[in-house]
């Protein structure tokens, strides 16, 4: 079967069980895995403490995040080939948008609720289920 396995993390513990879940079918299907992070903005800031100065970037921060949580999938899962990734957008358009342009097989997002009329599903979630380009699994990550 052709195409990788993309996956949206955040940061949560959540997202990263939704990870794992993508892992381990990219392992099942021989395929690579997409860890990919979303920043909704473009900004940099540069702060200054004492005689050092640090240069913030949401884009850097976002795929930090991503690398992170693929060095802990890789030694959980050796034999997967883990690309971490990051996109500007809403998180739901950067995975769908990641989606088409990789030629995904799978999106894996997971469950985490939200309260009013998207509760069943969180927002992301229902956005991807209802509007991605391929097959969607939502993970149980939370009740």
């Amino acid at each position: 079967m052709a195409g990788n396995v993309v996956v949206g993390v955040d940061g949560s513990e959540t997202a990263y069980k939704a990870a794992s879940r993508a892992a381990t079918l990219a392992q099942g299907l021989g395929t690579e895995l997409v860890v990919l992070s979303a920043h909704i903005t473009g900004n940099t800031e540069i702060v200054k403490i004492g005689s050092e100065t640090w240069v913030l970037d949401d884009a850097e921060r976002a795929l930090e995040m991503a690398e992170q949580v693929a060095t802990k999938l890789r030694g959980e899962h050796p034999g997967v080939e883990i690309r971490p990734a990051a996109g500007r957008g809403k998180p739901q358009d950067v995975l769908m948008e990641e989606a088409e342009r990789s030629g995904a097989q799978l999106l894996v997002v997971g469950n985490v609720g939200i309260k009013g009329l998207g509760r069943v599903l969180g927002s992301v979630a229902w956005s991807v289920v209802h509007n991605a380009p391929c097959d969607v699994l939502v993970v149980k990550t939370a009740s």
